[in-house]
């Protein structure tokens, strides 16, 4: 499998600030969670984190910290947990933490770049609620994961482990940072045995948003990885 295309470079430019967005609707089609996505963090080379609102509020990687994401998050009833999908995501985890008292969760090769803060690490996988879990996807960083979500027919976040193109693909990025390219494309052919087109329909990448060209969320999630894993 020949993925290894240079990475695009990431949009550091500063974006104002913005309400986060509904990308799916738990209200509307009567599901018992919603999802949001921020703008861009220009601390974490613009990144993109996520909310689930549901049994607990899960926030995904680390959110610009300003007034606004802060006041939402407030308003939503505070985070519970904070995942941090690899170790370029972890942006003011300590503010985060101090200002919720949340748990955060990180693969455990990575759990010593934050001294000083409560941390949960985990090894393969770990579930958060009886609808989410984290899984382990090391390749881009030692301790890359990806969070999976059971509700609208099934969400992978996918932080940087997979990421759309220009070209409307999904891919894994090589670039002179990967840590391990051969196991970055071993936990794609993971994920495709785990899951199905049934389980898995929609893929939130954690950067490289520009390239959805305005929709929310990569559909067909499932196809995707299918194609990846079927490259030569």
């Amino acid at each position: 499998m020949s993925l290894s295309q240079p990475a695009p470079e990431p949009n550091q430019r500063q974006q104002p600030d913005k309400l986060p967005k509904v990308i799916l609707d738990g209200q509307s089609v009567a599901h018992s969670s919603t999802v949001f996505s921020f703008s861009p963090n220009r601390d974490t080379l613009g990144g993109t984190a996520y909310f689930i609102v549901e049994e607990v509020n899960i926030l995904i990687d680390c959110p610009a910290w300003n007034d606004i994401n802060q006041h939402f998050l407030q308003q939503q009833g505070g985070v519970q947990w904070l995942v941090l999908t690899h170790r370029g995501a972890i942006g003011k985890v300590k503010e985060i933490q101090q200002t919720f008292g949340c748990n955060i969760l990180i693969q455990e090769q990575e759990a010593y770049l934050l001294p000083g803060l409560t941390v949960t690490p985990f090894h393969q996988r770990f579930q958060l609620t009886s609808q989410s879990r984290t899984i382990w996807t090391s390749g881009h960083s030692p301790g890359s994961s990806c969070l999976y979500h059971s509700g609208f027919g099934g969400i992978l976040f996918s932080g940087r482990h997979l990421l759309p193109t220009p070209q409307g693909a999904v891919m894994p990025i090589k670039t002179a940072k990967t840590f391990h390219w051969r196991r970055q494309l071993q936990n794609i052919e993971k994920l495709v045995k785990e899951f199905s087109p049934e389980t898995l329909r929609y893929l939130c990448p954690g950067a490289n948003i520009g390239f959805l060209r305005g929709k929310p969320h990569i559909d067909q999630a499932y196809q995707h990885l299918s194609e990846i894993n079927q490259q030569p």
